[in-house]
C-alpha cells in the first residue's frame, strides 16, 4: 500500500512595517502588482469597483482585498455615490497622488525595456501632444540622479546596524575596503 501525503503551504506576505528602509515601507503600503495597476487606473480616471474590474480582469475577491488594503494604507478614500444600492468609489488621497512619480518611473522603465512595436501607450503632454521623457532629478540642483552620483545617508531613525550598512556601501562606492 502506497500512501501519498499532500502538504499545502499557505504563503503569507511578509510585512515590512518594522523595516527602517523607506523603500521596504513603501512596498508594504502599496502591496503588489495588482495594487500598482489599480493606482495606475485611478490616475487614468477610474474610481469605481466595476471600472477597475473591467480594466484589469481581476477576480472580485482579489480586487476587494486590494482596494481595502489601499484604503487602509491611506492611498484611497471611499466616497458613496449611490444609496440604493449602496455603492462607493475610490478617490486618491494626497498620499495616493504622491505615488504618481513612482508609477511614472515604472512606466518609463517598462517603456525602455519593452520592444518598441509592443508599446501601446506613451507619456505625453496633454496640451501639446508632445511625447514626454522622464528623468529623476534632485529637487534643489536639478542634477539627474544616477547610481554613480547617489548614495544613502543616515536618517533620523538610523540605528548602529543601518549606519554600518551605509558605511559599507559608501566604502564600496568609493572603492575602499570597509
Amino acid at each position: 500500500m502506497i500512501v501519498t501525503v499532500i502538504v499545502t503551504f499557505i504563503m503569507q506576505r511578509t510585512s515590512f512595517k518594522s523595516f527602517k528602509c523607506p523603500a521596504a515601507r513603501a512596498l508594504d503600503s502599496v502591496g503588489d502588482w495588482w495594487s500598482i495597476l489599480i493606482l495606475r487606473d485611478a490616475f487614468q480616471g477610474l474610481a469605481r469597483f466595476d471600472e477597475f474590474q473591467k480594466s484589469l480582469g481581476v477576480a472580485p475577491n482579489i480586487l476587494t482585498r486590494r482596494l481595502k488594503h489601499l484604503t487602509d494604507e491611506g492611498l484611497f478614500e471611499r466616497h458613496r455615490y449611490s444609496e440604493r444600492p449602496a455603492r462607493e468609489e475610490y478617490r486618491l488621497t494626497d498620499k495616493g497622488r504622491d505615488f504618481f512619480p513612482v508609477l511614472m518611473a515604472l512606466f518609463s522603465w517598462g517603456s525602455r525595456h519593452v520592444p518598441e512595436n509592443d508599446l501601446a501607450f506613451l507619456l505625453g503632454d496633454p496640451a501639446s501632444g508632445r511625447e514626454r521623457r522622464t528623468v529623476l532629478v534632485d529637487a534643489e540642483t536639478g542634477e539627474e540622479l544616477k547610481p554613480e552620483n547617489t548614495s544613502l545617508l543616515p536618517g533620523p531613525g538610523a540605528d548602529d546596524a543601518a549606519r554600518e550598512r551605509i558605511a559599507r556601501m559608501r566604502a564600496w562606492y568609493l572603492g575602499m575596503d570597509a
